[in-house]
């Protein structure tokens, strides 16, 4: 069994302990009730209004590849400083076996922060949808490699009755084509493989001319220089999802200015 498979696994676990604590109806009726439901999908409008690359910064304590990344975890904090040093988007890992995520995280960071938040989990349940909505993300991540098209599709579509943008990340060209036809309006490529962890910047590159101009393209993973973003700018991505680098930087504002090429 391959760690994705474990994780995945896990984290149905997970989400049927949580349905035996607070039954599926009720946190659906939480989530209708949490909020006005708009329609200007404030994740996917930030991307669009950012002119160059937008930055979603992340917030993430661990992976299953590197183990600890930051032993200090001050996550309000980090948010607090990705804000400030202009990022679009905050994505917050809340998977607590293997990335040491949780749903406070996420909840605590939404009041903290003005700016739109993607909820970074391993979506295999409805349940999960709603949970997102009422930990005040804004949009959710929908990973191709573990759903079928029509399951994407369902996901991607109870997402918008929310108001929830859907991430739907995708690492080969099969999985560029399910989302497009399961009607994803934001499609991110995965440089690194989920299933062996190699990562390659250059899978950005291979599958950038597969998504259509009118959808949100992002690059997620393995970015580390201005030369890297240099290489996605020249390709029209619209944004670059960075994690690790950040989160190993004692200085989060100066190292996203480093990033961006200032």
């Amino acid at each position: 069994m391959s760690v994705l498979d474990e994780i995945v696994k896990k984290t149905r676990e997970r989400i049927e302990q949580k349905k035996r604590e607070v039954p599926l109806e009720e946190i659906k009726k939480r989530a209708e009730n949490f909020a006005p439901t708009l329609n200007d999908f404030p994740f996917e409008k930030a991307l669009r209004a950012a002119g160059d690359i937008a930055f979603i910064c992340e917030v993430k304590r661990a992976s299953p590849s590197k183990g600890i990344i930051a032993a200090h975890f001050p996550y309000v904090d980090i948010a607090v400083d990705y804000q400030a040093a202009g990022a679009a988007a905050i994505s917050v890992l809340t998977e607590p076996f293997y990335f040491k995520g949780d749903d406070s995280y996420l909840s605590e960071i939404s009041e903290a922060v003005d700016i739109p938040l993607l909820r970074k989990d391993f979506t295999v349940d409805t349940y999960m949808i709603y949970e997102t909505k009422i930990l005040g993300a804004s949009a959710v991540l929908l990973i191709c490699s573990i759903l079928n098209r029509e399951t994407l599709a369902e996901y991607i579509e109870l997402s918008h009755s929310l108001g929830l943008s859907a991430l739907v990340e995708t690492h080969d060209e099969n999985e560029v084509n399910a989302a497009l036809s399961a009607g994803a309006q934001i499609i991110g490529v995965n440089n690194r493989n989920l299933k062996t962890f190699e990562v390659d910047i250059r899978a950005s590159e291979r599958l950038r001319p597969l998504v259509p101009k009118d959808k949100i393209f992002i690059s997620e993973s393995g970015i580390q220089t201005p030369a890297d973003i240099e290489k996605l700018r020249k390709i029209g991505t619209n944004a670059a999802l960075i994690g690790e680098t950040l989160m190993r930087s004692p200085d989060k504002k100066s190292e996203l200015r480093r990033l961006k090429g200032g």
